[in-house]
């Protein structure tokens, strides 16, 4: 780092007088011997490596002498009286050399460093601080960038964390596991833009790596890549590995580039594309280079958990590269067209199958990882997200929805033809476009294939076609008639009284214009009166009163409300969010059996009243106490009377998905883990219906809401076992299944079910959110209509006679 601020030094002495704004340490950029990576975790807790480090790489064509040089080191935030410490050099690095300077050593860690280069004592910090290569064994004395950036002696600098001194802005922090590493051997005199934190990766002058390790290994990119998902040269460092630069991923924190090969292999399992990641700084390359690159192989968790159940991504880390020619042509991009009749093997982790990409689509996939794929004219079965997304399928005729989508029919059945698709284009140029299920992207649609925890394998496009709508509109359900009784239930997303105006006007208008005003609707994921903020509160009043606000603004009826507040963060969800499930009704059309006594605690129970079952309260929790409902919502039943008919609903919300292994995770066939919990929720909740069905096997009985599970699942077979009661999902036609729509799999999160007793039964999924990238919540709306039983035929009989006239009296107002 040369100093471009001496001036100010020399205008001083002269005696000119000036006012100057001084900036962070700005220098003209370095051109050979350059700090490469500093980490002062090591022996710390967590920490592999024992002993702290800083590496130098000479990014020059000639020798570099050391004689009389030195590392030194500042805390990052130094008083008036902190100095610098020091670490003298010798010898010197030849030209794309490295250079290891090893310090303190902890109490922890398993592996030391190569044999070092130089050995110092300085007891460097895990998290920030200021290393400089200085030209002088002198210790310096600046404490401030300006005072550093005016010193000649320094020929380099980094700042990393929150260090006071620094270039321009300090790099990344670290942490005991983790370094801050120049991204490629050039200086910009900007540590933000020039380093990345990531794994250590220390390498000595004879190239040895840690613990001794061998020099780097010269490898092409069909080497690394293999033919298993996991590389053969996974932590080891690597050189002369070439190809063209296809992508670049110029935002985020995992930002980078991605080459290929323009000399392919004759192997059809192993990949000729490779992602080089740079973390948080942008890479110094451009789509077209032809680059030579050295770095160390990582096999990369999306999900950076050590225990993680999705499959990882090959990269190079703590890389740098040289620029042989610019504006190359790339490798074509193969169209991904016919895919195999598999999805993918089983028994265990398939990490170290060999694979076989023309018998496995995730094989497939596998195989073309990082190289350019392409795709044309596919149709989208997963909306835009707010993360820039959307999921289309390149299997056309692949379970399609009546609507588009594609349809998740079974555990067998995972729709290998959907396909992620991101964007790599800066939306400054233009902006990710809005698309709805049954949109066509037209065009061609092509750049490198990569993998992420949420998604699986993803087109990261570079060319991205145009969206043609698909002419998809909200659906509307019509009104229920004079005898019949309505039973909506609605999952509104984590609604709470913070919420836009916005929010609450689009769901209202969903229950009246789309719904048609049901006369009871159950609600899921109702947030207390102050939502995520974790205080205590736990009442709902507010939410409720302006949600049906909103109702009655947009032409509704006026709602009341029932529910029962949980204990503080005893139910799941947002923490401080306490959500619940609630009744809203229409007491012109209903009334409610209010009988008190209910609180989160107290579980309703079924007794009998003149021969008929009643609830001990209502509304009341079902069996809250059960372990079953641990961290979870309990079921809350009600009990309501409909034209002198009683029905008992009951609104659920059951355990979520969460901790279940992905369908395109490396564990084959995946552990659905959350099962577990509700099918004894099930068998809670199915208690509860038996108990009704002893006192009064004609009883009207609705269970409704989000069980978070499949019509083909454990947790429904529990429900429906021995017909006591029946999923109206299963009566509908198999291509209008579904109420949620996740990675382009259009399926069923959302049921109702009915007991016996119900006649006349007419049932509607409405799709107004799942299938739109505008949606006001992530689940599908649904009604049932039919007539309560009056529990004894002639009585039906009688109702149903006068629920025709007041029918046809209706019809002739």
């Amino acid at each position: 780092m040369t100093s471009s601020l001496r001036g100010l030094a020399v205008a001083a002495s002269v005696g000119l007088t000036m006012v100057v704004a001084v900036p962070a340490a700005a220098a003209a950029p370095s051109q050979d011997i350059l700090i490469g990576e500093v980490y002062g975790g090591g022996g710390n807790s967590g920490a592999t490596l024992t002993q702290d480090f800083v590496e130098l790489t000479n990014a020059g064509t000639a020798p570099v002498s050391l004689a009389g040089w030195s590392v030194q080191y500042l805390p990052a935030a130094p008083s008036a009286s902190s100095r610098w410490q020091a670490t003298r050099l010798a010898g010197e690095v030849q030209p794309g050399g490295t250079y290891l300077v090893s310090e303190a050593r902890g109490a922890g860690g398993t592996v030391d460093l190569p044999t070092p280069d130089a050995v110092g004592t300085i007891a460097m910090a895990g998290g920030a601080g200021t290393v400089a290569l200085v030209r002088s064994t002198d210790l310096l004395t600046c404490l401030t960038a300006a005072d550093c950036a005016a010193d000649p002696r320094i020929h380099d600098l980094i700042g990393y964390g929150n260090a006071t001194v620094r270039e321009t802005a300090p790099a990344p922090g670290t942490g005991n596991t983790t370094s801050s590493a120049r991204v490629n051997r050039t200086d910009t005199d900007n540590n933000s833009a020039d380093f990345a934190t990531g794994e250590p990766t220390p390498v000595n002058a004879a190239g040895e790596g840690p613990g001794g390790g061998t020099p780097p290994v010269s490898a092409k990119i069909h080497d690394i890549q293999g033919v298993t998902r996991v590389s053969p040269l996974s932590g080891k460092k690597v050189a002369n590995v070439s190809g063209v630069v296809t992508a670049i991923r110029a935002f985020g924190r995992d930002r980078g580039f991605w080459f290929q090969d323009t000399a392919p292999d004759a192997d059809p399992r192993t990949s000729e594309g490779l992602f080089v990641l740079t973390g948080t700084a942008s890479p110094n390359v451009k789509v077209g280079d032809a680059v030579v690159v050295t770095g160390t192989v990582k096999e990369a968790l999306p999900d950076n958990d050590a225990n993680s159940t999705y499959q990882s991504v090959t990269q190079l880390t703590g890389a740098s590269w040289t620029v042989s020619s610019a504006g190359n042509a790339l490798p074509q991009a193969e169209t991904i067209g016919s895919l195999p009749a598999g999805y993918v093997p089983s028994g265990g982790n398939i990490d170290s199958l060999e694979l076989r990409p023309a018998e496995y689509t995730l094989d497939y996939y596998e195989s073309r990882e990082g190289m350019r794929v392409a795709v044309s004219d596919v149709r989208v079965v997963g909306p835009s997200t707010e993360f820039y997304e959307m999921y289309v399928t390149v299997r056309p005729g692949e379970n399609p929805t009546a609507r588009g989508g594609t349809l998740y029919t079974g555990y067998d059945q995972p729709n290998p033809g959907r396909l992620k698709v991101m964007s790599l284009i800066p939306f400054a140029e233009r902006p990710f476009p809005q698309a709805n299920v049954n949109d066509k992207l037209t065009g061609v649609t092509e750049g490198p294939l990569d993998y992420s925890s949420f998604g699986g394998y993803t087109l990261q496009a570079t060319t991205l076609g145009q969206v043609a709508g698909g002419g998809l509109q909200p659906e509307k359900t019509r009104k229920q008639r004079t005898g019949e009784l309505a039973i909506g239930t609605y999952n509104v997303e984590n609604l709470d009284p913070g919420d836009e105006q916005t929010k609450f006007d689009r769901l209202a208008k969903g229950v009246v214009e789309n719904l048609a005003s049901p006369d009871i609707i159950a609600l899921e994921e109702i947030q207390d009166d102050n939502g995520a903020t974790n205080d205590g509160t736990v009442s709902a009043g507010q939410t409720l009163k302006k949600f049906t606000d909103a109702i009655v603004a947009q032409g509704g009826p006026r709602y009341e409300w029932r529910q029962i507040n949980p204990a503080n963060n005893a139910d799941g969800g947002e923490p401080g969010g306490n959500i619940r499930v609630a009744f809203i009704f229409n007491p012109a059309r209903v009334s409610f059996v209010d009988r008190p006594g209910a609180d989160a605690a107290t579980p309703v129970q079924v007794v009998k009243q003149h021969g008929k079952a009643a609830l001990s309260v209502s509304p009341g929790r079902i069996d809250p106490g059960n372990a079953a409902w641990e961290r979870s919502r309990k079921p809350l039943a009600g009990e309501f009377v409909f034209k002198g008919r009683k029905v008992f609903v009951v609104a659920n919300h059951f355990s979520s998905k969460g901790g279940d292994q992905s369908v395109h995770g490396r564990f084959q066939p995946p552990n659905r883990s959350s099962e577990a919990q509700r099918i004894k929720q099930a068998i809670a909740l199915r208690g509860f219906v038996d108990s009704v069905l002893a006192v009064d096997r004609k009883a009207n009985i609705v269970l409704t809401g989000d069980l978070n599970d499949f019509q083909f699942s454990p947790v429904l077979a529990e429900l429906t076992r021995g017909g006591a009661v029946k999923a109206l999902i299963d009566t509908l036609p198999a291509r209008e299944r579904y109420t949620y729509i996740f990675e382009g799999n259009s399926q069923v999160l959302d049921h109702t079910l009915t007991s016996r007793a119900s006649r006349g039964l007419e049932y509607d999924v409405v799709h107004i959110n799942a299938e739109f990238a505008d949606q006001v919540s992530d689940h599908d709306p649904q009604v049932v209509r039919f007539r309560p039983s009056a529990g004894e035929d002639w009585l039906d009989a009688l109702f149903d006679l006068l629920d025709l006239i007041e029918q046809v009296r209706a019809s002739h107002r």
